[in-house]
């Protein structure tokens, strides 16, 4: 069973993914890939630096992440570019470790930490989901205090992705991260027990 892990902007999806693997689940972390698949001499990087120019590379050849950011967050076509070059080789990466592990350890869930779940392809080779939420009032108020951005600027980040309430009524599991760290940590503890109860239900048929 693969199980996608997603949420918001500053909703808390790295807290919940820390207690998933506090409770013995094997994460895939679709951001660890995203590193890998544009390291130094990668075609991953190479394309990149086709699409982009060598202004999205740092002096000693590595990707220069806060440059590319700006590019991509001012510019939808130019982000849809990168997610054509790099997400492919993500999910790739993502399906060989789970196969992998899924060798080594036959029947576990495996869950995959997707940021963009929804927004991509990956949605489709995963089989159930759960979703980090929290109201849009207290994801704008923690994404100012933790990034020091204004108002206006933390409302521009959140409005670049898909709508967390929409998010929230696409997803298997919600675990609502608006409050204090015990009761999250409780849902996850629920939604791990309900996941390991199915775990014989098989691998995604699309996996």
């Amino acid at each position: 069973m693969i199980v996608g892990l997603t949420g918001g902007i500053a909703t808390g999806k790295s807290t919940v993914s820390n207690m998933f693997r506090e409770l013995g689940a094997y994460v895939v972390d679709a951001d660890v890939w995203a590193r890998r698949v544009v390291e130094p001499g990668s075609d991953g990087l190479r394309e990149v630096v086709e699409a982009f120019g060598t202004r999205v590379l740092t002096s000693d050849g590595a990707l220069n992440r806060q440059e590319l950011g700006r590019i991509i967050f001012a510019d939808s076509e130019a982000r849809l570019r990168l997610n054509a070059i790099t997400h492919p080789r993500i999910r790739q990466g993502m399906r060989q470790e789970t196969e992998t592990y899924i060798q080594a350890h036959p029947n576990e869930p495996v869950i995959w930490d997707v940021p963009l779940l929804f927004e991509g392809d990956t949605k489709y080779l995963v089989d159930c989901t759960v979703l980090v939420y929290t109201s849009p009032d207290v994801q704008l108020g923690r994404l100012m205090a933790r990034d020091g951005l204004s108002e206006e600027d933390a409302r521009a980040r959140m409005e670049a992705q898909m709508p967390i309430e929409e998010k929230r009524s696409l997803a298997t599991y919600v675990i609502d991260n608006s409050g204090d760290i015990d009761n999250t940590r409780e849902q996850v503890q629920a939604v791990w027990t309900k996941i390991r109860s199915q775990r014989t239900a098989g691998q995604s048929s699309s996996f």
